[in-house]
């Protein structure tokens, strides 16, 4: 775990030819193939399957064939699912031009990392689309992946980033995904939803701890995601600051339930979000490392 990370430190994502790119497109002629038989959830499902599956039995049995191949397998398979450095690498190209007073700047690169309209936002409204992005991506480009990968080493991170990518890809609500989409947005909601709930905790026993916690308990309910509820919940409730609320998707205006306590963010927040990550996948080292020690003494 520990060098999967420090090759994403030092590294970061590939700049060119991303496996995801590639998965992407395979994925993308696996639904054509299936949408053949029909835009069901059973043919859903096997699209999904189809898609991740072969992959993550391929790694398995590569995994076992060999001690050295292996850990090599692992520490590349978990460099690939996680995206620590990228993430911090987005939030502060928003956050840089933000502190210069460089708004429209910081609203191009924010509109880079997030689905819903830029175009109209203040510095706040900048800020907290930021830290909610670093807060939710937390749990989806990282602790998810390293949750997976503790369990079921590299094909369980290989896995849980190829079932993130097929929800990012096929888990809509729309007429065209309502229904084909529904095993890849159930099934990313069941693999998250430990991860989640760990992040949250995460989050909580790093800052302001009583804060996040009543916000987890109180907000997270009222979230349409399970699993970003508590996770941002606990995450504004840590650095004491007021997330959610009214946000432009699609040219639709959608109401959001509030999140956390305390002050609107402001650029300087961005990177105490970043912290918390950062500090949080400290502490998933450490716990790990002890539970090994431990289960070998």
């Amino acid at each position: 775990m520990a060098l999967g990370l420090l090759l994403d430190r030092l590294f970061g994502e590939p700049p060119r030819f991303h496996p995801l790119v590639g998965f992407g497109r395979y994925a993308a002629a696996v639904e054509r193939l299936f949408r053949r038989l029909g835009a069901n959830r059973g043919v859903g499902l096997l699209a999904w399957s189809a898609a991740v599956l072969p992959w993550v039995a391929l790694a398995g049995s590569l995994r076992i064939s060999n001690l050295w191949l292996g850990l090599v397998l692992d520490v590349g398979l978990l460099y690939f699912a996680i995206g620590s450095r990228s993430l911090a690498e987005h939030a502060r190209a928003v956050a840089t031009p933000l502190l210069a007073g460089d708004l429209p700047g910081a609203r191009q690169r924010l509109s880079w990392i997030v689905s819903r309209d830029t175009r109209e936002l203040d510095e706040t409204g900048v800020a907290k689309a930021t830290v909610e992005s670093v807060l939710e991506n937390g749990n989806d480009a990282i602790f998810g992946a390293l949750f997976w990968f503790a369990v079921l080493g590299g094909p369980g991170a290989l896995m849980f980033r190829l079932a993130n990518t097929l929800d990012a890809m096929w888990g809509y609500r729309t007429e065209r995904y309502l229904r084909f989409g529904w095993a890849a947005a159930r099934i990313d909601d069941v693999l998250n939803y430990i991860p989640a709930r760990l992040t949250a905790l995460s989050y909580a026993l790093l800052g302001h701890t009583s804060n996040a916690l009543r916000c987890w308990r109180t907000q997270a309910p009222s979230w349409d995601s399970p699993n970003a509820g508590p996770v941002m919940s606990a995450g504004a409730g840590s650095l004491d600051v007021a997330l959610g609320g009214p946000a432009i998707y699609h040219g639709q205006l959608e109401e959001r339930p509030p999140l956390g306590a305390g002050k609107p963010p402001g650029a300087a927040d961005i990177d105490k979000a970043l912290v918390l990550v950062q500090n949080s996948i400290w502490l998933w080292l450490l716990v790990v490392a002890a539970v090994s020690v431990l289960s070998h003494a």
